[in-house]
């Protein structure tokens, strides 16, 4: 399937919600593109804006209109702790990771008095293909059974917004709270 054509994605999951009853859909596609890239090179940007919430928000969309009509089901959408607060070592992915978060907010909204579950999750490094390169420079990457294990159980007890692990709540809580003269001379 094409990521990016919005009539492919439509039919695709046409064709899915119809062949038997859907009641989760998790949404989890991206790319971690280098910054310096995106910064270098407006295609590669354009390229990681794409990826990560121009094509998740067509699944989503399509997705959505299924539930809407079956007043039932989660949407589950995997997005990332990088979207809590811009920093200037991925600004462009995790913008983003933000943007999918006002998307989920909205259906959130949207759905607020249906049986339509909404879930986004904020997941912090994971030991991924795609953090391969950050697991290189020594960064502690979470496992991705640790992380799938939340996701299942976050979404089973409801849960609107997932911080996996936890302890990132309170990570990027601080990180948002810092004032711009103290974050500004961090190198993160």
């Amino acid at each position: 399937m094409d990521f990016y054509d919005p009539k492919k994605i439509a039919t695709g999951i046409d064709q899915i919600m119809q062949e038997a009853p859907v009641d989760i859909v998790l949404v989890a596609h991206g790319s971690l593109l280098a910054q310096p890239e995106c910064e270098d090179n407006l295609t590669t940007c354009r390229d990681s804006l794409l990826i990560n919430l121009i094509s998740p928000i067509l699944f989503i969309e399509a997705c959505a209109k299924h539930f809407a009509v079956q007043n039932s089901g989660t949407l589950a959408i995997i997005g990332s702790v990088a979207g809590d607060r811009g920093r200037k070592s991925n600004y462009i992915y995790g913008s983003a990771k933000s943007g999918l978060w006002r998307v989920a907010q909205g259906l959130q909204h949207r759905f607020a008095n249906t049986k339509v579950q909404i879930t986004f999750i904020k997941p912090g490094p994971t030991d991924t293909p795609m953090t391969a390169k950050l697991k290189v420079n020594g960064t502690k990457l979470e496992p991705v059974k640790n992380v799938a294990r939340q996701i299942v159980l976050g979404i089973d007890r409801g849960d609107r917004i997932i911080y996996t692990p936890p302890k990132w709540r309170v990570i990027m809580w601080v990180i948002q709270h810092l004032p711009s003269v103290i974050f500004n001379r961090l190198n993160i």
